[in-house]
């Protein structure tokens, strides 16, 4: 299978302007999630996909891969399926451009996902420590089946309990938090991409409630790797202090 990780890479930031710019200890936020990924083995391509030529013309100056996408998109799946309509691949990844940390081989076990036939769209989950990310509308919540089938994302806390209080949930079950980094077969992103926004999506501004509410299956796999995304000048301070200690 051909391999194609896109980075999506928008200029406008309402926390953190210009956020795929900002420096980390010498290289921009954009330039060290780039560089992390090609780390990655079994890649036969990686884009930046941006609605900005500042930023073109910033990956392009490190010897990058970059294209110009539509400033109409509204999400991420969006940006890459207008990348993959006129890229030759099979698996398109779609690693978010505001994760300077993310590990190589985070990236290649969602990968390993794909020698199952049955995988369409894959992505990650990591078990939740932290009582106060439980109850975090912020972190996404994800239940799945037994064969690793996402049956349900939401900001709630879920599974719930019915019978205790909530600050007994915690010690009663294991909680799943979604980790934002996908993978589709080619016709799966293009097809979900088409999609209109639906109910659930609505409701809790996930956009993968929308693959779901439309009937697609979700693999959703656990993940041992935890990254750092880079939202706000706050996150981008922890990250030039933890560069410090990485590079």
């Amino acid at each position: 299978m051909k391999n194609i990780i896109v980075i999506p890479a928008r200029m406008a930031s309402s926390r953190l302007p210009e956020k795929p710019l900002a420096m980390i200890e010498g290289k921009s936020l954009i330039q060290r999630v780039y560089e992390q990924t090609s780390a990655c083995h079994n890649i036969h391509g990686i884009i930046v996909a941006t609605d900005h030529p500042k930023i073109l013309e910033h990956v392009l100056s490190f010897g990058g891969k970059a294209v110009m996408t539509s400033d109409q998109h509204t999400s991420g799946t969006d940006r890459i399926a207008e990348v993959a309509q006129y890229t030759d691949g099979d698996i398109f990844i779609n690693v978010q451009g505001d994760e300077p940390f993310i590990h190589p081989g985070q990236i290649n076990d969602l990968l390993g996902v794909f020698s199952n036939p049955e995988v369409s769209i894959a992505t990650q989950m990591s078990v939740m420590t932290d009582v106060d990310e439980i109850f975090d509308f912020n972190k996404v919540k994800v239940v799945t089946d037994i064969h690793n089938k996402a049956l349900y994302f939401s900001r709630q806390a879920i599974p719930a309990h019915r019978d205790i209080p909530y600050r007994e949930w915690p010690e009663k079950t294991i909680y799943y938090k979604h980790i934002g980094i996908y993978a589709f077969r080619k016709k799966s992103l293009l097809e979900v991409s088409a999609l209109q926004p639906g109910y659930l999506e609505r409701m809790e501004s996930l956009e993968q409630l929308r693959w779901l509410e439309y009937g697609h299956a979700v693999h959703c796999f656990p993940t041992a790797y935890e990254s750092m995304g880079v939202d706000t000048a706050e996150d981008l301070e922890k990250a030039i202090i933890l560069a410090k200690n990485m590079f």
